[in-house]
């Protein structure tokens, strides 16, 4: 009897303890407010996370690209409830390229270069880049024939950025990237030109539902 008086009087507190987090989740309008917001509630899975339109394509993505920025989406099971918020909304700058990475940890700068003038005078000579990065590059893309797909600046090492990302680069021209300093010499062609991909940051966090 004792612990069903405990229990009746911790149900109003559990209802408005829910009420009190959506009307937080309501006065969130910036990174920064939901970063604050997670670190002082710690609620449930709660996390900021960004939805890109072109990598992510999931039914939960597309719903959240439909809401407006500020828009909420709730998802209900019969134990949680699950709360997604649309923080932020932008067009952001994408390119695709092909690379073969050099690792010259492995040798000296000298034969990491020498190395690389080979492999541009293979490509010269007609193979196919995605062959020659497969054969040649130590980089994890080697495997999809040095396919970065969609990157945006900041994802690579500032000398790719800068080299990659700071010049006008024509479609399938061929360009030497140095990065002294994590000791990568690139080869790299730019295969799919400058393009604004939308992305959503979102706020995400669950309840249990008693």
């Amino acid at each position: 009897m004792k612990h069903l008086f405990t229990l009746l009087l911790l149900i109003p507190f559990l209802g408005f303890s829910q009420i009190a987090l959506e009307q937080q989740l309501d006065s969130i309008s910036t990174s920064d407010e939901a970063t604050t917001f997670l670190k002082k509630n710690k609620p449930k899975q709660g996390k900021l996370f960004t939805f890109n339109k072109e990598k992510h394509k999931t039914r939960l993505a597309n719903d959240l690209f439909n809401l407006s920025k500020g828009g909420k989406k709730v998802i209900r099971t019969d134990f949680k409830k699950t709360y997604y918020k649309v923080i932020d909304k932008a067009e952001i700058d994408y390119l695709k390229f092909s690379i073969i990475v050099i690792d010259a940890s492995k040798m000296s700068a000298e034969e990491a270069i020498k190395k690389r003038n080979k492999v541009i005078a293979q490509y010269k000579e007609g193979y196919r880049f995605k062959d020659l990065a497969k054969h040649h590059s130590t980089d994890h893309t080697a495997k999809k024939g040095g396919d970065t797909g969609w990157i945006k600046a900041g994802e690579m090492p500032a000398a790719f950025d800068q080299v990659a990302f700071g010049k006008n680069h024509a479609i399938d021209e061929i360009f030497s990237i140095d990065d002294i300093e994590n000791q990568k010499y690139y080869l790299a062609i730019k295969t799919e030109d400058r393009t604004a991909i939308e992305e959503i940051t979102v706020l995400k966090f669950s309840e249990d539902i008693d």
